[in-house]
């Protein structure tokens, strides 16, 4: 195994941003190994999630020391993200790794959610002022939301590695409007933990993980994460995710017409 250059800096680059927006990895990583790399769909998909798992797995440390994570609600989406997530690799599976339209399924559904995720960029604080409506909700209901909620970004996680950040916060926003914006985020970013490791073990069981790509991401992007949330409050943030949210929408278009 050895490391590659090019995919330190990618990891580097992806690393940098996702400290700075806090947007999640798969919204960058995986269109950028299809896009850029001419990695296969499916390849790029396995080995974003086990990074994604690596990565995230540090963050949640740090969010559980700060006593920032809402552990019921992990469970919660939990309860029906990692099912659903066992029940869609399955499915793919049965496609097969590499063939055709198991490439279409990934390219398109990946598509679909680098587009939701730029909406959810674009009106973040329309979500936030939305947050009230949902103030009178019943808890048996928030509760049967917040496994639906789980399950739909289970789907799209396992099929394109993207979900479970900007658009899981946004879910979160919505259903819990009590909870601070950083309880939020330390709540998405622990659930994504074992939703990413069980999706990726799944494509790692298809040969769907490339293992020494996937050491040079995580090489590169570790100390880049803690420069972006150094520098996050010292720019401006909504500049910043309105560009972000451009890029998506032009990757996701992209590969939605492809």
């Amino acid at each position: 195994m050895t490391l590659d250059p090019i995919y330190i800096a990618l990891g580097a680059c992806v690393g940098f941003i996702v400290g700075l927006t806090g947007v999640g990895g798969g919204s960058l990583m995986t269109p950028a190994l299809v896009l850029l790399f001419g990695i296969h769909p499916a390849t790029a998909v396995g080995t974003d999630l086990l990074y994604a798992a690596t990565t995230k797995s540090v963050g949640s440390l740090v969010h559980g020391l700060r006593r920032n994570v809402a552990w019921r609600v992990v469970g919660l989406l939990a309860l029906g993200s990692v099912p659903a997530s066992a029940v869609t690799l399955f499915g793919l599976a049965q496609l097969g790794p590499h063939s055709g339209l198991m490439t279409r399924t990934i390219t398109c559904a990946l598509g679909i959610a680098l587009l939701l995720t730029s909406v959810s960029l674009v009106f973040r604080r329309v979500l936030m002022a939305m947050r009230q409506a949902g103030a009178g909700r019943s808890a048996e209901r928030t509760a049967t939301l917040t496994v639906l909620t789980g399950a739909v970004i289970g789907v799209l996680v396992s099929i394109s590695s993207v979900g479970a950040g900007a658009i899981g916060v946004s879910a979160l926003l919505l259903l819990y409007p009590s909870y601070s914006a950083s309880r939020i985020v330390g709540t998405d970013i622990v659930h994504a933990v074992p939703l990413t490791l069980v999706a990726g073990l799944g494509h790692w069981l298809t040969g769907s993980v490339d293992v020494s790509m996937l050491v040079s991401l995580v090489s590169g992007s570790v100390p880049t994460i803690a420069l972006g949330s150094y520098l996050a409050p010292r720019l401006p943030e909504v500049g910043l995710r309105y560009l972000l949210a451009l890029v998506l929408a032009i990757a996701g278009g992209k590969l939605v017409m492809a």
